[in-house]
């Protein structure tokens, strides 16, 4: 993937990344359900079921297609339309489920999980090799807070179909931290388990990464002496052990090519300067070219005015 180098772009959130065309298809989505009309929602399916259409064997980027889609879809009524017409249509039954499960976790539960269930099953059948169903399963596992032998059983169609979908391997690190159903113990045998076999640039490479943001997440909000020598965090072995495996590697051009690849660039970013190492993180934000993710910087503030603070630091390398 070409990263958005050289001048200095101005900072912006992209859900989208550097997914042009996804991005072409909110800019157009935003422009025309404004008007509210049914012309206009078969437009709009016309347009999500093109670009669902790309592709198709190429997990990783569908599913960051889709995921974006249905964080901007939340608050409409596109999915449940589209799903309606088309009831055999895996991409319109997945998509509905993974709506339903971004509006569960903005409101902490979900309205009607059996139903999402149904839409995420009848979706796997009709489409088998298809991850996606499974990993949005996963995600209604997490916030149902289903048994574990349940939740590795659906994490197992996963990896039975895209071996490192990125989305699930997030998604489990979520689900055995000890905020969900799981202890750190769990988190670092779940890691633990990753490094010794996982390629060194496939989708889902940030786990390792992501699970030190969490740890040191955490600390900071426990408040007090924990937060205030929190940073200490970043010159532990593990953490140290995490970073370094990354932060000469991920910035090189081409080296990361999944769809989520200036995400995972924006932990490191992230990581590096809660390091101190802002040098490393210099050669790290150039490679963003100004592309922001709201996680994590939005745990320190506007992430926008985050990220753009960093930068400068990491700039001066002061």
């Amino acid at each position: 993937m070409g990263f958005l180098s050289g001048r200095r772009k101005r900072s912006r959130l992209a859900p989208e990344l550097d997914d042009q065309d996804l991005g072409r298809l909110l800019k157009s989505l935003m422009a025309t359900t404004k008007t509210g009309m049914i012309a206009t929602t078969d437009l709009c399916v016309a347009q999500i079921s093109r670009l669902l259409d790309q592709d198709r064997g190429d997990w990783d980027r569908r599913a960051h297609r889709m995921g974006v889609l249905a964080d901007y879809l939340t608050e409409t009524q596109l999915s449940r339309a589209w799903a309606a017409r088309e009831p055999r249509n895996a991409d319109a039954l997945a998509l509905h489920a993974w709506t339903q499960v971004v509006r569960g976790r903005r409101q902490g539960s979900l309205e009607d999980a059996d139903g999402v269930v149904d839409l995420c099953l009848r979706a796997a059948e009709t489409s088998p090799d298809d991850p996606t169903p499974w990993v949005i399963l996963l995600a209604v596992a997490r916030l149902e807070v289903w048994e574990q032998s349940q939740v590795f059983g659906v994490w197992n169609e996963v990896l039975a179909r895209d071996r490192w979908n990125r989305e699930a391997y997030l998604g489990m690190l979520g689900y055995l931290s000890p905020e969900e159903a799981g202890s750190r113990v769990q988190v670092l045998e779940f890691v633990d388990s990753l490094s010794l076999r996982m390629p060194a640039n496939v989708p889902c490479v940030a786990t390792e990464l992501t699970a030190q943001v969490h740890q040191y997440h955490s600390l900071m909000g426990r408040g007090g002496v924990e937060a205030l020598v929190a940073r200490n965090h970043w010159s532990q072995p593990m953490a140290v052990q995490a970073v370094d495996k990354v932060a000469h590697t991920w910035a090189q051009p081409g080296f990361l090519r999944h769809a989520g690849a200036l995400a995972d660039l924006n932990v490191l970013a992230y990581a590096l300067m809660a390091a101190d190492r802002r040098r490393e993180a210099a050669a790290v934000f150039e490679a963003l070219g100004g592309v922001v993710t709201a996680w994590p910087w939005q745990a320190d503030g506007d992430p926008l005015t985050e990220f753009e603070q960093a930068h400068r630091r990491a700039a001066a390398g002061i």
